[in-house]
């Protein structure tokens, strides 16, 4: 699958390991692939992220998923769910922190030892099931274009497609899938 991402879709891969590994975590993350198509200028995703109106800082999308991560990874749509069987994850969370700390329902994040040229002896760093996904996604979202080529518009329809985190904070911002797909429509067929 790999030899269909165009060169801005290999760079969401490479800048998202990258991005992994400079915050020591052992796996790459859907969050990672987020920061790296956010770092790109001159992309489709970039031009479609401003055709949105999407104005977020990075300091504003990492509080966002920070404030995800102390829910536990918690989606909004799982909270909704909960909250249908009158269950208040805010409420859980604030007994939980006050009892055992801030942060204490966010995931635990294994960290690597960091060698000197990269990551662990081999410089190999997994994606979890998660991101993994991602870029399965991201090849259907191509497919269902008629597309040949795997984009980095692919992977940010993937995320947008994708239930969970990365997800609702983009949707904080606008940015859900059928946004996406408004803004990457070719200009001929809008009018």
């Amino acid at each position: 699958m790999f030899e269909r991402f165009t060169g801005s879709a290999r760079g969401v891969v490479y800048g998202a390991i990258e991005h992994s590994r400079r915050a020591g975590h052992a796996c790459v993350e859907e969050e990672h692939m987020l920061a790296a198509l956010l770092d790109a200028e001159g992309t489709r995703t970039s031009v479609a992220l401003a055709t949105i109106g999407f104005v977020a800082s990075r300091d504003e999308i990492e509080r966002g998923l920070a404030r995800a991560r102390r829910r536990g990874g918690i989606s909004q749509a799982d909270e909704a769910a909960l909250a249908d069987l009158g269950i208040d994850v805010g409420e859980i969370v604030a007994r939980v922190e006050q009892t055992h700390g801030e942060g204490a329902l966010a995931p635990v994040r294994r960290t690597r030892r960091l060698w000197p040229f990269g990551g662990g002896r081999t410089g190999h760093v997994p994606f979890t099931s998660g991101a993994k996904k991602v870029l399965e996604q991201s090849l259907r979202e191509s497919v269902a274009r008629g597309e040949r080529h795997i984009g980095d518009e692919h992977v940010l329809l993937a995320l947008t497609a994708r239930p969970g985190v990365v997800a609702d904070l983009l949707a904080e911002y606008g940015v859900t899938h059928t946004a996406v797909l408004r803004a990457l429509a070719p200009k001929a067929q809008a009018g």
